[in-house]
């Protein structure tokens, strides 16, 4: 049975990992008393007893905890930003590639990645591996998230009396979309860069919905970014082929007139699990590539315990749908 410690369990990414590795039966949580909970000592113990830890904390206190861990054979997956384009780390998102898998099964340092992050990743990566992307593009990206990936004061905000009730003549400041990071500084920016070796980083603009969960990173792709003239069709087809047999990312088939949630795009259908669907949209000159995720699955939690199951040799799909 591996033993398992969460620093930071009361966080939103925290209690989504304990609750999924709560109804295992191959795994022991090890627990923190929470008079305890920013005890170096205590946590330093917990850390050193662990198969693998998880930090579901702010950035510092991330790069704090790492600095406890000094047995050889636990494994570390950090869910904050701190590591993610650090080269000692290995970048928690194995369908990229094998070599991304291999750094995840042999490593004991993972960062796991950002949730927009991902999102626009596995919908770039496969062009840009395939040669078909230029990589001193400019690209745009935006994505639709809800609230809970703004953590716990956001999710407040949200869910407060009265928050969200609309009237005829009304719309509440909270009922609408509402675009954030505006100066271009999100923190997942540089793991977008970095990951899929883009000299310029993206125009990045996302928006947060009025609805609890579930995402949708939307990237548009120009002729003149591209090696040679390709299709809609063409690149669904490198994507495809990228991602053929993988577990969890699904590339749907084209259509030239999408027909999908009476012609929407839903982006909780992924809700409750560790799929993401990536579309290509569009034809002629003016192409989309769409990806869905479960913003606190895939984009958080269920990303982190597919990466501990890879890194203990395990089914990667253990305890996850």
């Amino acid at each position: 049975m591996f033993k398992i410690f969460v620093d930071g369990e009361a966080g939103t990414t925290g209690l989504q990992i304990y609750e999924r590795l709560a109804k295992r039966q191959d795994v022991e949580i090890l627990r923190i008393q929470p008079e305890l909970r920013k005890d170096p000592a205590e946590r330093a113990r917990l850390i050193n007893s662990s198969d693998v830890t998880f930090l579901c904390l702010p950035d510092a206190a991330a790069v704090e905890s790492a600095a406890l861990c000094t047995n050889p054979k636990t494994k570390i997956i950090d869910a904050s930003t701190a590591h993610r384009t650090n080269p000692d780390w290995a970048y928690g998102l194995p369908e990229l590639s094998s070599d991304f898998r291999k750094q995840i099964e042999s490593g004991t340092r993972i960062a796991n990645p950002g949730c927009h992050a991902t999102g626009f990743i596995l919908g770039v990566y496969p062009l840009i591996a395939a040669g078909l992307l230029q990589k001193n593009t400019d690209l745009a990206t935006y994505s639709l998230t809800g609230y809970s990936g703004g953590g716990k004061k956001m999710i407040a905000s949200y869910e407060a009396d009265g928050a969200q009730q609309s009237h005829p003549g009304e719309s509440p400041r909270l009922f609408a979309p509402r675009p954030y990071a505006l100066g271009h500084h999100h923190k997942h920016l540089p793991e977008m860069q970095k990951i899929c070796g883009l000299e310029n980083a993206p125009i990045f603009n996302p928006i947060v919905g009025p609805y609890y969960k579930g995402m949708a990173v939307s990237t548009a792709i120009f002729q003149n970014a591209l090696t040679k003239s390709a299709t809609a069709t063409d690149i669904q087809d490198v994507l495809a082929e990228h991602y053929d047999g993988s577990r969890f990312v699904k590339v749907l088939p084209y259509e030239e007139e999408p027909v999908l949630d009476a012609g929407s795009l839903d982006p909780t259908e992924c809700n409750e699990t560790n799929e993401a669907h990536v579309y290509v949209f569009g034809k002629g000159k003016s192409i989309q590539v769409s990806v869905i995720l479960d913003n606190l699955g895939k984009g958080a939690s269920g990303a982190a315990i597919q990466n501990m199951n890879i890194a203990l040799g395990i089914d990667e799909s253990s305890g996850l749908v």
